[in-house]
């Protein structure tokens, strides 16, 4: 047993007491629980003041806490629903949602329960986001990804073309519609062997009939909105549009005499109309900077790809064993061109004996005069956007590219997906989509609460992050909107000596949240017949 001496003297700026005393009241109090706690409540007040109960359901119930439950702990600690019940699990109780919410000790089945509840009211939730942050004449940013699936149960799950390089295991398509500034208001899941294309009506559908929008500008890529789509989905509906016209559609223009170097100003860009395009405005672009990447880019593969031929060159003239047969020599040519995909710029012969090649010379140089070019279409009239707001709203596709990744990476992890059931693959899209309105809007709260300026959650925690949240800034230092965009002054202080200009240390989201986590919920009890039970929360640190 310790002596008198060995106590130590108590530090507390509240308490002011003898050791015997601090060794007293030490004893009479006992931590019977610890709960990280400081994530949960920054999290869980976010929710709150965006008001994402009330856009789920009006009416308090323990569905709503439950799919609010699902939501904060995507952001907090991703993973699989049996995972995040046991987390609530009043034996274990990992972080504070449990009890924050009201739903300590929920099970699997209740948190499969509340995403068919959620999956059921996902029209009414998606138009409550569109009355928040679309109307009259906005501008729709859409896309899609692929997401591998785990199993063969699900009817969505099919073989499709991997947008993320992920081969080997069934697929689905999940569709994401945003708003000019990247804020999710839909989302969408369909087979994974669903062309593009093909996704576009139900998007359209959805803007006229669930949300009631008479006129909106629909913002998507060459390969979504097609001429096919434009003459059955959009015009129909009498929507606008803004895509880019495919690499063909490019060299007939550039053959034809259309595009000449002289169109394009200091700026980069020039208006041009066409008699193949009634009634639209065509933006051509051409940025020297793409250009000089794709050149250099287009030579490597090229000599990668001559490097790999001459070795079967050199098969064929081996004196042990040569590369005999027209259909093995082939065979070896096809896996190069397959892998490289430059074939087109090679010309080559092949005999039963023999291979030889020469580069194309006049196809590399048809390609080398479109570097750097590219021509974005659209029906909006010049007093609604002037051509260098056009390429700036096209760009904002970008959005829906950075949403992908959040859902993708570390952030939400909305993959790897295993649920069985079509209904709760959605219901599981839904989470996620939610999870990243959560974390991009919190830049909205403040400007509901009428505090100026406006910054995202994200915005307001970026001078902590790697984020560049000196957007103005980033916008100054392009030459011209075509020019690559730049990381502003700050951002690339920040990335170069880890620190914030007060010094503090820079960090990503998930680390944030990390330090947060270290402010604990803890549940003090006295040692006394009938003793109290005391609440007490970590006293927090200068940057939590």
């Amino acid at each position: 047993m310790e002596t008198l001496s060995q106590i130590p003297t108590c530090k507390s700026r509240h308490l002011n007491c003898h050791p015997r005393e601090y060794r007293l009241a030490v004893e009479a109090l006992e931590i019977v629980r610890s709960r990280p706690h400081g994530h949960v409540a920054a999290i869980v007040g976010t929710m709150r003041r965006l008001g994402l109960d009330q856009l789920i359901a009006s009416c308090p119930s323990r569905q709503r806490s439950l799919v609010l439950g699902m939501i904060a702990a995507r952001l907090i600690a991703p993973s699989s629903k049996l995972a995040t019940a046991r987390g609530w699990d009043l034996k274990t109780l990992n972080s504070s949602l449990g009890e924050v919410l009201g739903i300590e000790g929920a099970t699997a089945d209740d948190l499969y329960e509340a995403l068919d509840w959620l999956a059921s009211r996902q029209g009414r939730i998606e138009a409550a986001l569109a009355r928040r942050h679309l109307g009259e004449g906005a501008l729709v940013c859409y896309d899609v990804t692929s997401v591998v699936y785990e199993g063969k149960t699900c009817p969505l799950a099919q073989w499709g073309h991997p947008r993320d390089g992920r081969r080997g295991k069934p697929q689905i398509l999940v569709g994401l519609a945003t708003n000019s500034e990247g804020c999710p208001v839909a989302v969408e899941v369909f087979p994974g062997n669903t062309a593009d294309s093909k996704t576009l009506a139900p998007q359209v559908q959805r803007l006229r009939r669930r949300f009631g929008l008479q006129r909106v500008v629909v913002v998507g890529d060459r390969g979504m909105i097609t001429q096919a789509r434009i003459q059955e989905e959009l015009i129909p509906a009498q929507l606008d549009w803004i895509t880019a016209l495919r690499a063909p559609q490019i060299r007939q223009f550039v053959e034809d005499g259309a595009l000449q170097l002289s169109l394009f100003d200091q700026h980069g860009l020039a208006e041009i109309t066409s008699p193949e395009y009634p009634g639209e405005r065509l933006v051509v672009c051409r940025n020297p900077l793409l250009a000089t990447e794709r050149a250099r880019k287009r030579e490597e593969l090229l000599r990668a790809t001559e490097q790999e031929l001459d070795r079967i060159v050199q098969a064929t003239r081996r004196t042990s064993r040569p590369l005999r047969g027209r259909e093995q020599i082939a065979l070896r040519v096809g896996k190069v061109i397959q892998r490289f995909k430059v074939g087109k710029h090679f010309r080559w012969e092949i005999t039963d004996q023999t291979f030889t090649y020469a580069r194309d010379q006049e196809r590399i140089a048809q390609e080398a005069a479109l570097d750097g070019i590219y021509v974005i279409r659209t029906t909006v009239p010049q007093a609604e956007l002037c051509a260098e707001e056009v390429v700036r709203a096209y760009k904002r596709l970008a959005t829906v590219e950075r949403a992908f990744r959040t859902l993708k990476s570390l952030d939400l992890l909305i993959r790897p997906i295993y649920h069985r059931l079509e209904e709760r693959v959605c219901g599981h899209a839904l989470v996620c989509m939610l999870a990243y309105y959560v974390e991009q809007q919190i830049d909205w709260v403040n400007q509901w609460l009428e505090i100026s300026p406006p910054y995202p959650m994200r915005g307001t925690l970026a001078p902590l992050l790697f984020d560049d949240e000196d957007k103005m800034a980033e916008e100054a230092l392009r030459a011209s909107v075509v020019a690559p965009a730049r990381r502003s002054p700050r951002a690339q202080r920040n990335a170069q000596t880890q620190q914030t200009e007060e010094g503090w240390p820079v960090h990503n989201f998930q680390t944030l949240l990390s330090g947060l986590a270290t402010i604990a919920k803890n549940r003090l009890e006295l040692k006394t017949p009938g003793g109290a039970t005391i609440e007490m929360i970590t006293t927090p640190t200068a940057l939590q």
